[in-house]
């Protein structure tokens, strides 16, 4: 409420106070204080009238908080007493005749203040409509239009496009978070109200700029003729963004991405172009920033089945879909299984069992590595102590993702699981590709420094693959090196077993046991044997199998030696 009107208002609860003791007064006039205007009424009689007009205006005042129209009684009563007393009395009581004169101008005057103070709460209640309505449809910081306005517009747009085309644009800023970070909210907030200048500036007249929040703006173009405005139109904006900006001491520039999706006719839902939209700045984000892209329906369908998947993944870490395969590794002078790698599958419900490259890249994406690579590690384990009492020696080869090898707490967890299940430490083989290790060879080498230090021993995946293994073998902690299976495959070429044979000198020179993977056909198993290879695994032994088909094979094996 304004001032004025906060004035009146006071003026106004003292007239109403008045007039409830005045008509009071009046009311009590002819009982208590006839007597005193013919100057013979005792002084105690007129201290009790005055005592009970106070007593009463106090009550009717207290009551009047709760039922505001108690205050009304008294001068209701007073004009109808005033009414009889005149009509059977005359007029010869002056004094009676002033007072209710009084209680009359009190009336009028309180129904002109009453008559302001509306006008005034009106005026306010009417400011107030307006300021809220204000901040219901802008955005404080820039002025622009909020998420609400651009809505309304766009919907209204949408109806009304005829055959013409509509068109939403959404501008991200670039690395906004590092502006408001290095100097201060302020510097942001000058930064974000430059920005929406800009991008009214680039617009027409009857199309909509809004702020959706954050560094997030986005600007409708409703009936468009041609399609390739909204290109121009938002490659024109990013460029008149990158122009630098001046605040104080600081230059900056403003990069931004902007996703486009433009829809013909109406019909379209604002969310379905919004998402349109939305899509098409994360690509323009994901090749590089600084980029407009306009939405591609097969993009969409490929995120979308992206997305399905992600959650299919995440439900089924959750529901325990996955099984553990073992895949057997084997003496090739006997051909008899020594030791298995441990290989997860994913146990679909509808798509039946999926191999670990159908999935693996998107749970380290996901962060459900970890998860996923604890969970095989124990259970392998569990199982892999089991077959070692009727196989004494008998080894177990689990992998490491790049996530557990950065995990600070793989050493305790290693170390609880042996404790759990278990399981020699010296039988337990930690297996890593040179791709993961070289994430951080130094902190790599002290990690598996100190998994050695449990009793494990660690291998060396898809050795020969890397740029530079030997200057590797010589900084990593490694027991055995898994020979790469193109070497393996190679061997039937006249140059192949020549590399072969030189990555088995490398092992053999650095005092580590060689494991060659990837064997499908006996004429490979003869050329390693040859090769003095001790170890492979491959098709030609044995496909990975569930741990229960393992155990007949180790039966098997152990029947046929007797």
């Amino acid at each position: 409420m304004s001032r004025t009107g906060k004035t009146v208002d006071r003026v106004r609860r003292c007239v109403d106070v008045i007039m409830i003791f005045t008509s009071l007064l009046l009311l009590a006039w002819p009982a208590l204080f006839a007597d005193a205007t013919r100057g013979g009424a005792e002084p105690l009689t007129l201290a009790v009238g005055v005592s009970l007009v106070l007593g009463f205006g106090a009550g009717v005042l207290l009551l009047a908080r709760r039922w505001p129209l108690v205050q009304y009684a008294p001068v209701a009563s007073a004009v109808v007493m005033a009414g009889y007393w005149f009509a059977h009395s005359g007029s010869s009581n002056r004094g009676l005749t002033w007072l209710t004169i009084v209680v009359a101008a009190i009336i009028l005057l309180r129904q002109f203040l009453g008559a302001r103070t509306n006008e005034g709460l009106v005026r306010d209640l009417t400011r107030q409509r307006a300021q809220l309505a204000r901040q219901a449809f802008r955005d404080p910081l820039t002025e622009l239009g909020n998420r609400k306005l651009f809505m309304d517009h766009a919907t209204d747009a949408l109806a009304d496009a005829d055959d013409t085309m509509t068109a939403v644009i959404l501008v991200d800023l670039d690395g906004f978070k590092e502006v408001n970070d290095t100097y201060g909210h302020s510097v942001g907030d000058e930064l974000l109200r430059t920005a929406a200048e800009r991008l009214t500036a680039n617009v027409r007249n009857n199309d909509t700029v809004s702020r959706l929040g954050g560094d997030e703006f986005v600007v409708l173009l409703p009936r468009l003729v041609d399609d390739q405005i909204a290109d121009t139109v938002a490659n024109r904006i990013l460029r008149d963004l990158e122009q630098p900006l001046i605040i104080g001491d600081v230059v900056l520039t403003i990069p931004a991405s902007a996703g486009i999706a433009i829809t013909r006719g109406a019909g379209t839902a604002v969310d379905e172009v919004m998402r349109e939209a939305d899509l098409a700045l994360y690509q323009a984000k994901a090749e590089g920033k600084g980029l407009a892209r306009r939405f591609d329906p097969a993009q969409f369908a490929a995120v979308e089945a992206r997305r399905h998947e992600e959650a299919d993944l995440r439900r089924a870490v959750d529901a325990g879909e996955f099984e553990v395969h073992y895949q057997p590794i084997v003496d090739l002078e006997g051909e008899r299984t020594v030791g298995v790698e441990a290989l997860i599958r994913w146990n679909h419900p509808e798509r039946g069992m999926i191999p670990p490259v159908a999935f693996l890249d998107m749970a380290e994406s996901l962060g459900l590595l970890p998860r996923l690579g604890g969970w095989v590690l124990e259970e392998a384990c569990r199982q892999a102590a089991e077959w070692q009492r009727d196989n004494p020696g008998f080894e177990l080869n689990v992998n490491l993702s790049a996530s557990q090898l950065g995990n600070p707490d793989l050493v305790d967890e290693v170390r609880g699981v042996l404790e759990r299940t278990g399981l020699p430490p010296n039988l337990l083989v930690l297996e890593l590709t040179e791709s993961v290790a070289l994430v951080d060879l130094v902190e790599s080498a002290r990690v598996l420094g100190a998994l050695k230090t449990l009793g494990v021993r660690i291998a060396l995946d898809d050795f020969g693959t890397g740029f530079s293994s030997l200057s590797h073998l010589g900084t990593l902690p490694v027991d055995v090196v898994k020979i790469d299976k193109s070497f393996v495959q190679a061997m039937q070429e006249s140059s192949g077993a020549s590399v072969a044979e030189a990555v088995l000198q490398i092992a053999r020179t650095f005092k580590l046991a060689p494991v060659a993977e990837g064997v499908e056909d006996a004429t490979q198993a003869s050329r390693l044997r040859e090769l003095e290879c001790a170890q492979a695994q491959g098709y030609h032994f044995a496909r990975p199998m569930p741990a229960g088909d393992l155990t007949a094979l180790l039966a098997r094996e152990a029947a046929l030696s007797r």
